[in-house]
């Protein structure tokens, strides 16, 4: 899909040696929806702030830009979609926001000096799949099929049965919002992590540690359950150890991880198989 004009113009404004704050929030509330949701972030309990905020400019100063204009990209998809696919997908839009403020917290958590780069890549990595579901009438039952298989991943079942899969076309929808490259690359890889993940494979890097916050927080906010309707995290069982390890976590620092995520409504238990 094209990259919507309100986008190009809050990175335009980005790029200003000193960004104005006023006209950004300007061209925010012109949305309603956008100025909406960005009310809606600031407010959640991520941000733990004492007062509630009502005013656009305040919640941009507040989060800061790149925060906004990560928050506008994940939106911008679902502008793409027709009525129906968005109804179809409600949980999936939930699911993608669960994960970028959970990636978010581990980020900091782990000592990752980019948050906002793992918050884009949580709220960005599965952009194709509402593509792939506009465009494909039986791709709900693909992304079943690849969710429970034993051995393939995830993206060989699409490959199989489509010709294509959704890291491919998340990976050319954000190099062609010009996102940064890093997360262009992880968007590609993210269902690769095995090969990442694995004794052979040795060399640290930004990207393989976007990657294990990406698989860290995808596992707990459930994405097996709410995408692949699993009972089971196939994929997260075959490199949980491992990226964990990478992390610098445990088993305890996990199970902390879960129950104070799911004090916020965040998380598997919240959903039925």
């Amino acid at each position: 899909p094209p990259q919507p004009q309100i986008l190009v113009d809050l990175q335009m404004e980005q790029v200003m040696p000193d960004p104005d704050i006023s006209r950004i929030a300007k061209l925010i509330s012109q949305d309603v929806g956008l100025a909406g949701t960005i009310l809606k972030v600031v407010n959640s309990p991520f941000y733990g702030l004492k007062n509630r905020i009502s005013s656009v400019q305040q919640a941009v100063t507040l989060i800061g830009l790149n925060s906004v204009i990560n928050i506008i990209n994940g939106l911008s998809i679902k502008s793409e979609m027709t009525d129906d696919v968005i109804v179809d997908m409600n949980r999936f839009w939930d699911t993608a926001n669960d994960i970028a403020q959970v990636a978010t917290q581990v980020a900091k958590q782990v000592g990752y000096p980019n948050p906002d780069i793992a918050y884009l890549l949580g709220l960005f990595h599965n952009c194709g799949i509402p593509l792939l579901m506009q465009r494909f009438d039986n791709y709900q039952q693909v992304i079943e099929e690849s969710y429970a298989h034993p051995e393939l991943r995830v993206v060989d079942v699409e490959n199989q049965h489509l010709n294509t899969n959704h890291a491919v076309i998340g990976y050319y929808t954000a190099k062609a919002w010009n996102l940064p490259k890093i997360l262009c690359d992880v968007i590609a890889e993210h269902h690769s992590a095995t090969h990442y993940f694995t004794s052979s494979h040795q060399k640290d890097s930004e990207g393989k540690t976007l990657l294990a916050i990406l698989k860290l927080a995808e596992h707990i906010c459930g994405n097996y359950q709410i995408l692949g309707r699993q009972k089971e995290d196939l994929e997260w069982q075959s490199i949980d150890q491992e990226v964990l390890t990478y992390l610098g976590l445990g088993e305890y620092d996990l199970e902390q991880m879960e129950a104070n995520f799911a004090e916020m409504g965040i998380g598997a238990q919240n959903y039925r198989y």
